[in-house]
């Protein structure tokens, strides 16, 4: 019988955890290319362009859609069996775009494949919720979130590399969720959920925490919006101000996940000394930093030390986001809660596109990065000055 606790069956998690890290970013480096592949199909280069930045955006809209419906599922009827189907129609979805001349077919793939991340991120997230507890639990999801960055790296440096042969290659990178079904069949074990249900009818009610619901859905909304500048502007970026190519453009991004990774691996030590909203601060005040830097960049490498820098913010902010929710919430609705921690997130990152476009035809993208740069930079220092407030506001479960 598989043991949450063998290292086997904590592979597999982080596998299919790593899927979720893959929904978009991975074809990034494919973009301005299928731009240019698209031009007889659609002459508005604007439309042309909003169209091919769907392929990265669209799938956070059905993420968005299915995350809320994933975790009833995963609450009613179980977590293995979800986590098992969506890694199967992930591979399918994931991978249409490598055999498919269509733009609209392949975006009526990539919505597919946005249901099918909603159903493992919010599986695997909350059997890992289920699994352990404690500081256990934190430095898990620290390795969960450090994961997926580590993933991206390899999966980013991968697509660029692709993209630059053909931009249709980048796509069979999905395919990898196939080689994990064996894997999720073997060595996930369903929680006992009736035993949990046991426990907690013999417990103190556990209300929900509204403030800290709306500070984690809210934060993790807003971080998204400022996040999903790098993968679907930064190769924009990078062509005007350097002519990179693909490879560039995805070592770039790759960068700024690798650092996102570390930061994540460090979480579980942080979390025994530091509280959840301690971490806000510092979260925000290196996102901040970090996209300044990117906005006055003149070089390359300018703009990858404010990569590095932002990717060390975003490292940290998912696992504590997660941990802090998971610990927040009762039992019995926790896959519910995260299902709509996974909406949140990801409607930041579809919102993202929409709502800096302005922003980009007014100031440029460089110009666009400073500004968010300088909203986040200010967010950090309020949580800096207001944290006791805030302490008091979320101290009912932190």
């Amino acid at each position: 019988m598989p043991n949450p606790n063998s290292w086997t069956t904590k592979l597999t998690l982080l596998l299919a955890s790593s899927l979720t890290v893959m929904a978009g970013a991975t074809v990034a480096p494919a973009l301005p290319a299928m731009k240019h592949q698209f031009e007889g199909a659609i002459a508005d280069p604007d439309l042309r362009t909003t169209l091919v930045k769907l392929v990265i955006t669209l799938p956070a809209l059905f993420i968005v859609i299915g995350s809320p419906v994933a975790g009833m599922i995963v609450d009613r009827f179980g977590r293995k069996s979800l986590l098992l189907i969506s890694a199967i129609l992930y591979g399918l979805a994931g991978s249409s775009g490598l055999y498919l001349e269509n733009l609209t077919a392949i975006l009526a793939g990539r919505a597919i494949l946005g249901l099918a991340v909603s159903g493992v991120m919010v599986s695997a997230t909350t059997l890992i919720a289920d699994y352990y507890a404690g500081p256990a639990r934190a430095a898990f999801m620290g390795l969960q979130a450090g994961s997926m960055g580590l993933g991206g790296v390899l999966f980013l440096t991968l697509g660029g590399a692709l993209a630059q042969q053909n931009w249709h290659f980048p796509f069979g990178i999905y395919l990898f969720a196939w080689l994990i079904m064996p894997l999720i069949v073997l060595f996930i074990l369903e929680p006992n959920r009736e035993r949990n249900t046991a426990t907690v009818s013999n417990t103190p009610t556990q209300t929900t925490p509204i403030a800290v619901l709306a500070i984690i859905y809210g934060l993790t909304t807003l971080s998204q919006i400022a996040f999903y500048l790098i993968p679907v502007q930064l190769p924009f970026f990078l062509d005007g101000l350097l002519k990179a190519a693909p490879s560039q453009s995805g070592l770039a991004i790759a960068l700024c996940t690798l650092f996102s990774a570390a930061a994540s691996l460090t979480y579980g030590k942080l979390k025994q000394r530091m509280e959840f909203v301690t971490f806000l601060p510092i979260i925000f005040g290196f996102m901040g930093i970090g996209y300044l830097l990117i906005g006055q960049s003149s070089n390359w490498a300018q703009a990858l030390v404010g990569l590095a820098i932002a990717g060390m913010g975003l490292g940290i902010l998912m696992p504590n986001m997660t941990v802090w929710l998971s610990g927040a919430v009762p039992d019995t609705v926790r896959g519910k809660a995260l299902g709509w921690l996974s909406t949140s997130m990801f409607l930041g990152q579809f919102l993202s596109p929409i709502v800096t476009q302005p922003l980009t035809k007014a100031f440029g993208l460089g110009g666009t990065y400073a500004l968010t740069g300088g909203i986040l930079t200010l967010l950090g220092l309020g949580f800096a000055i207001l944290k006791s407030q805030v302490r008091n506001l979320t101290s009912s479960r932190t």
